[in-house]
Order: structure tokens, then sequence, then C-alpha cells
């Protein structure tokens, strides 16, 4: 059983080839940033969504590590010991995080904000991962526009890095006191 922050909720996914092949991840180089394709939907929604695939879905294969939602709830849908079918030719690398935005421009409501740099500057530090370095975009790794609005505004993705970087230094000095 994986140790995870209070606020997540973990609700695998069944082993299945559409959405969590079982493969073991052998190393994490990296946390790769997305967002959900269907504005307005929770974080459930998009769970069930990966569950959901099979032969009949038109042949996708999708899904994510974790899933953050509207209101900064957090569901883990693949371990962190597996690879999930998120980042094209980083999966078996990568850790991935889905997030669920309120309209089409993409851009994460604060609450949803607050969560994906806490939980990313949490990650870095369990997988001792430079933000500035290997959080990436899925963009970076495919040239797909996602997440859209932190492709689209350069100077918000560096905003997000910088935040997640400083709270992964908060970690750090909340770990040295204790």
């Amino acid at each position: 059983e994986e140790h995870l922050p209070d606020y997540v909720e973990r609700e695998l996914l069944t082993v299945n080839e559409w959405s969590r092949p079982g493969e073991p991840l052998k190393k994490v180089r990296g946390v790769v940033i997305h967002y959900v394709g269907n504005p307005g939907t929770t974080a459930e929604a998009n769970r069930n969504y990966f569950e959901s695939l099979s032969a009949g879905t038109d042949g996708v294969y999708a899904s994510s590590h974790f899933i953050v939602g509207l209101e900064g709830e957090v569901i883990q849908c693949i371990p962190m010991t597996e690879i999930a079918y998120a980042s094209n030719s980083r999966n078996e690398d990568t850790l991935s995080v889905e997030v669920c935005h309120p309209d089409g421009t993409g851009e994460y409501g604060r609450e949803t904000y607050d969560r994906v740099v806490e939980l990313t500057a949490w990650l870095c530090r369990e997988f001792r991962l430079d933000p500035e370095k290997e959080v990436i975009r899925h963009y970076d790794v495919s040239g797909k526009l996602c997440p859209l609005y932190y492709v689209e505004h350069e100077a918000a993705w560096e905003q997000l890095r910088a935040d997640i970087s400083a709270a992964l230094e908060r970690l750090e000095a909340a770990e040295k006191i204790s």
C-alpha cells in the first residue's frame, strides 16, 4: 500500500488493456501535467471514463495516475509503481496528473490550481525531481495542445512551475524542522 497525502482518494482502475495495463513503472523521471478534454467535468467522471474504456470505445487507450478535480479533490487511478496511458513516449518513466477545469480556456480554477501545486510538489519530493526540469506538459512530450491554457500562456506555465518549486521548498523546510 502506497503512502499518499490525506487529500488523495484511492480509486484504482481495474487492470485492463485499455487504461491500466498493470506494467511496472521502473523509474520515475518526471511528472507530466495534463488537462481533461471535457470542461466542467469532475475528477470522478473522468476516472469512470477511464474505467469504462474497452474494445467498444474506438480503441482509445487512456488513463493517468492522478486526477485533480474542480474543488481540489484528488483521485488516484493507477499506483505509482505502474505505467499509465497518458503521455505517449514518456509513459514508462513519468507519473501523470490529469486536471479538471471549468471552461474552454483550459485554465485551472483556484482550488484546482493550488492542489496541482501541492500534489506535484509532494511527488517531486517523493521521487527527488526538480520542478524546473522534470515537471513537464503533455505538449512537451508530444506537441499535443495539453494542458491547453498552459501551452498558450507560457508565462502562466512558468508561474505554475515556480509555485511548485516554492511549495517543494516549504515541504523540505518543514521536514528539517520536524
